[in-house]
């Protein structure tokens, strides 16, 4: 498995591995269930040592180092967590699993509240000049869709290609792919300074769940999807493509 190495640090400028907990109901905001949670957490993975609070969120995460970091957070109808610049994937899957596994005993979630589980790899590219035209470029240029715009006459005002694919017959397992010419570690949150080109991969199950011990299990299910297809598809077809033409300029 490749997907964390060092090698991708000669395409993207971060990568990270997201998990977010979907919920129905709101989560509650007893000050003893968040605490018990955190301490709980935090006993496990001394590095999540900063408790912090923002808009509709609050968060417990690792000092930045070298730009490495981790953090987990919760949200009105989600608990989320993210692993930044991992050395490898153990770490990241280490805390999602322990988040799955713990996070639903000291919040009073059950099955039949949780909507979905949602698992990203992310990846940053720092580019200089027209992002849209560096997507398009790279990955529309030559396509029968690009034969709609006139460049010589045209602006492209948004270029951010979203493809969603079912990965079983019932429609629960999908995999999304996903350009955004604004992006981030943790999206929705604001980023001080030049946010950078992102791609996301997301797998995504959907509900209905029957028992919190099969969340971990599912977890590994997605984590299996994604591996494969960064290796296989995104790597290749985006990330290089994107990294040669943002070069190129």
């Amino acid at each position: 498995m490749t997907v964390a190495s060092q090698s991708l640090g000669a395409l993207c400028t971060d990568f990270y591995v997201n998990q977010r907990l979907g919920l129905t109901l709101d989560l509650p905001s007893h000050r003893e269930s968040v605490l018990d949670l955190f301490g709980r957490l935090r006993k496990e993975m001394p590095e999540l040592d900063r408790f912090r609070r923002y808009a509709g969120e609050i968060a417990l995460e690792s000092p930045e180092i070298a730009g490495r970091y981790s953090w987990v957070s919760l949200q009105r109808t989600s608990v989320r967590s993210g692993w930044v610049n991992p050395d490898d994937l153990d770490g990241p899957y280490h805390l999602h699993r322990l988040l799955l596994e713990t996070a639903p005993y000291f919040l009073s979630i059950t099955p039949l509240d949780v909507e979905c589980i949602e698992l990203v790899f992310g990846f940053d590219l720092d580019v200089s000049g027209n992002r849209n035209e560096i997507v398009f470029d790279a990955l529309l240029s030559g396509s029968a869709i690009a034969e709609v715009v006139q460049q010589d006459r045209e602006h492209l005002a948004d270029v951010q290609p979203f493809i969603a694919l079912s990965l079983d017959e019932q429609d629960r397992t999908q995999a999304s792919l996903e350009v955004k010419t604004r992006g981030g570690h943790r999206e929705g949150q604001a980023t001080e300074g030049r946010e950078p080109l992102s791609v996301y991969l997301t797998l995504r199950r959907n509900g209905p769940f029957h028992t919190l011990k099969e969340l971990p299990d599912i977890f590994a299910t997605l984590a299996g999807h994604a591996e494969r297809m960064v290796e296989d598809r995104v790597i290749p077809s985006v990330l290089m493509p994107l990294h040669a033409r943002s070069v190129s300029g």
